[in-house]
């Protein structure tokens, strides 16, 4: 009986330690499933990453010439393709068709005609809108303005060196006054046109259009040729600027001027073309003329500077030594003129008896002795009349010392 009850127990032990492990081996096959599976959408987000970082180191290598579809800029064209397609652009002035008469419009539309019926090649037309620039203009207001601010001030210290010098005349002191006054008002208004066109610059809504023709040329019109890279780029530039310059002329008989546009302004074009919204800031020419193809400071040489400074000290020191000269030259002929005054007396008197000498015949030579003498004995009278007051002075001055 005890037999059969341990062997219950043992069955019941048994049964359920195998329940157990059965429940232990299906809870390990399912957290080695999830593994699996974690650990494989790991690596499909890992292939994922890796694939879109080499996407993007392709991309990243790719040549930024071959994105923007031309291999370079030289001798006034566009060069595409390696070399064998060349391009030259023509820049249009247009006319203001709405206010011509009507004879001015039929002139214009028969010049139109004319270019069109003389072509003999494609060419194609692109107009490009830029937000007007007016930091030339403003450069060459600043340029004019600060020249005239030089004959300002320059103005200035001669008219200070005038009061002090004390030898002008009022005539030439209000002579440079009244030329003071007209510099300090072209001056102000100088400012002031710089400081509306300032403001004008600011406003991003004036646009302006440039009109272009653009004509290509390529080298497979040779067909099999022998020709090296510099004879190719010799002809291309011939071809072209001949069909250029004859585009030019029948675009003048519809009252349309045109140009080439060199290679600095056919960079301009292409920048402004595929950098439209930064060229509103990074504007071009003005990045090229502060030297960023430089590899240098673009701050002003001290040199330079030095130099403005000598120029300024030298006019400054020319017009000192202009008014030293002039106050000497006038000392001088002041000196004449006051020996002139204290002689003068002395002039009157000889001259007087000369006249009396020589007209004697005529009034007498007895009156004309008579008033010799009479002349002589006033001579000496007023001689010594002013030896009395020199004596007179000096011994006033030995008393005061």
């Amino acid at each position: 009986m005890e037999d059969n009850m341990i062997s219950s127990m043992l069955s019941i032990v048994l049964i359920f330690a195998v329940v157990i492990l059965v429940v232990l081996v299906i809870v390990y096959i399912i957290l080695r499933a999830k593994t699996k599976e974690k650990k494989k959408k790991r690596e499909e987000v890992n292939l994922k990453k890796e694939d879109t970082v080499t996407r993007e180191q392709e991309y990243n290598k790719k040549s930024v010439i071959n994105f923007m579809e031309f291999d370079d800029i030289m001798d006034n064209m566009i060069i595409q393709k390696n070399g064998k397609r060349y391009l030259m652009v023509v820049e249009c002035q247009g006319v203001n068709y709405d206010l011509m008469s009507e004879m001015e419009k039929v002139a214009v539309e028969e010049g139109f005609q004319q270019f069109l019926n003389t072509l003999r090649h494609p060419i194609q037309i692109y107009i490009q809108t830029r937000t007007v620039n007016l930091e030339s203009s403003l450069q060459t207001y600043k340029t004019r303005v600060n020249d005239i601010e030089g004959r300002y001030t320059n103005l200035q210290y001669t008219l200070k060196k005038m009061n002090e010098d004390g030898y002008y005349s009022e005539e030439e002191i209000k002579r440079v006054e009244t030329e003071i006054t007209k510099i300090k008002n072209l001056l102000d208004y100088g400012k002031d046109i710089i400081k509306n066109t300032e403001k004008m610059s600011k406003n991003r809504n004036v646009l302006n259009k440039k009109y272009y023709i653009v004509i290509a040329y390529s080298t497979d019109d040779l067909g099999n040729n022998n020709y090296d890279k510099d004879e190719l780029r010799g002809r291309a530039f011939s071809e072209l600027y001949t069909k250029a310059q004859s585009l030019i002329s029948t675009l003048s008989a519809c009252s349309v001027t045109g140009k080439i546009l060199n290679s600095l302004e056919l960079a301009e074009l292409l920048y402004v073309a595929y950098n439209r919204d930064e060229a509103e800031t990074y504007d071009l020419e003005r990045e090229i003329r502060a030297g960023i193809m430089e590899m240098y400071s673009i701050a002003p040489d001290v040199l330079e500077k030095k130099i403005k400074i000598l120029d300024q000290q030298i006019q400054n020191d020319a017009v000192d030594m202009a008014n030293q000269h002039i106050q000497k030259a006038k000392s001088r002929l002041q000196k004449i003129v006051e020996e002139k005054q204290k002689s003068r007396e002395e002039l009157v008197e000889e001259m007087a008896k000369l006249i009396l000498q020589e007209n004697q015949d005529y009034i007498g030579q007895d009156v004309a002795q008579e008033a010799i003498n009479e002349l002589e004995k006033t001579i000496e009278e007023e001689s010594k009349k002013t030896r009395g007051r020199k004596k007179k002075k000096e011994e006033t001055v030995n008393e005061k010392n």
